[in-house]
């Protein structure tokens, strides 16, 4: 009986990995960037196509064709980011309507003996506190005082058509984006429909090793490792946030924390998937709060966000992230780079799942393919071709 059947390896000689292999990645940048936004949106689509494949092949299991199950699929992945969005939108909303009150009463509602406002009122006990400390000469009650008489006599009219400027400019950005989300659901559907016929014809070309996962299921399964890993870090990290500001907010550290902590965590928690810049912009808003509610409690929120920043990157990273990209920290720092460089905001959010889909098909190729070695003191046959000229006599 015959044994299982070895796979052939390619070797690629020494002058090929010299010169050709140099060529062709400057060629592949050289393209890249002359076609960059059709480039990134076939790559942010096949992302998408190779998230939501194993969830249409379930569906073809149980005898549904695979057209009917790519709009149940997507419409199931509209329907769920459509409520997720919405309650969302609820919570900010209100939030957002309470805190608006809250700031709008701080500088206009007139309270107390005096009748002064709570903004005038922690200008006066500052002041006093400066006074106490032989700090007379900082006339912060004063300025504070010319300040808030000149917030309602401002030019409106300036700031409402910077206001309509800025309106405007945003407008043409959300159809800019909505133009561009469009075409690449119109693409992923694509890939979908035709995904079996491409992953067929892949294994053909490129057969895997017996006993080993093809190339597009290993692409899918490193897409998939890389999203749990992302949404467990978000969770824990915007838990995290909002239970500490909610305990801040019960033991009086930070007043009316508790009506804000579910806000500031689930901002957290979304921020928490830009690489690298997410967790100080999750802690923004909160330390802002904080700082209009009293300077105490807004340290005691930033060192509530180091603490959890110290927790993120030395048990949280390692423990879940480590498992699903599997990449050098170096690495991900050159590709968050590379992205940002590439393509803005957006290439930073693609470049962590690109990474890991590309390293699915490196381990991959790495089976089949290897490199001549380039190891010394092996003889170098060099031919040499001696012309004779016959002796003029």
């Amino acid at each position: 009986m015959p044994g299982p059947s070895i796979q052939p390896r390619v070797e690629i000689p020494r002058w090929v990995q010299l010169v050709g292999l140099p060529l062709v990645l400057l060629l592949a940048w050289v393209v890249a960037g002359a076609v960059r936004h059709v480039v990134f949106i076939f790559l942010v689509a096949l992302l998408i196509a190779l998230l939501l494949n194993p969830l249409v092949r379930g569906l073809g299991r149980v005898w549904i064709p695979r057209g009917l199950a790519v709009a149940i699929v997507y419409v199931s992945f509209a329907a769920v980011m459509a409520l997720a969005i919405l309650a969302l939108a609820t919570v900010v909303v209100q939030q957002t309507r309470t805190a608006s009150h809250r700031v709008d009463s701080y500088f206009t509602t007139e309270s107390g003996r005096t009748h002064e406002t709570g903004a005038s009122q922690d200008l006066a006990r500052f002041q006093q506190w400066l006074n106490a400390h032989h700090l007379k000469r900082i006339q912060v009650e004063k300025q504070g005082q010319k300040f808030l008489t000149s917030i309602g006599t401002k030019d409106v009219e300036k700031y409402t058509t910077k206001a309509l400027n800025w309106a405007e400019g945003a407008g043409l950005a959300v159809v800019g984006l909505l133009f561009s989300v469009v075409l690449v659901i119109v693409v992923s559907v694509y890939m979908l429909l035709d995904m079996d016929r491409l992953a067929l014809a892949v294994d053909r070309r490129f057969p895997s090793v017996p006993g080993t996962t093809p190339l597009v299921e290993r692409m899918e399964r490193a897409l998939l490792s890389y999203v749990k890993g992302q949404l467990a870090l978000s969770l824990i990290i915007g838990a995290s946030a909002g239970i500490g500001l909610w305990v801040f907010g019960m033991t009086g550290l930070l007043p009316h924390g508790g009506k804000y902590a579910l806000l500031f965590g689930v901002w957290a928690g979304i921020t928490e998937l830009i690489p690298y810049v997410g967790p100080w912009l999750g802690a923004a808003p909160p330390v802002m709060y904080a700082l209009v509610q009293h300077p105490l409690s807004a340290l005691w929120v930033v060192l509530l966000f180091l603490a959890i920043q110290q927790l993120e990157g030395h048990v949280v990273v390692p423990k879940v992230m480590s498992h699903s990209l599997r990449l050098h920290p170096l690495l991900v720092i050159f590709g968050l780079l590379a992205g940002g460089e590439i393509y803005g905001f957006p290439g930073i959010l693609v470049a962590l799942p690109l990474l890991a889909a590309a390293r699915a098909v490196w381990e991959f190729f790495s089976e089949r393919v290897e490199l001549e070695d380039w190891s010394p003191g092996e003889p170098v046959t060099v031919a040499v071709g001696v012309e004779v000229v016959p002796d003029q006599q």
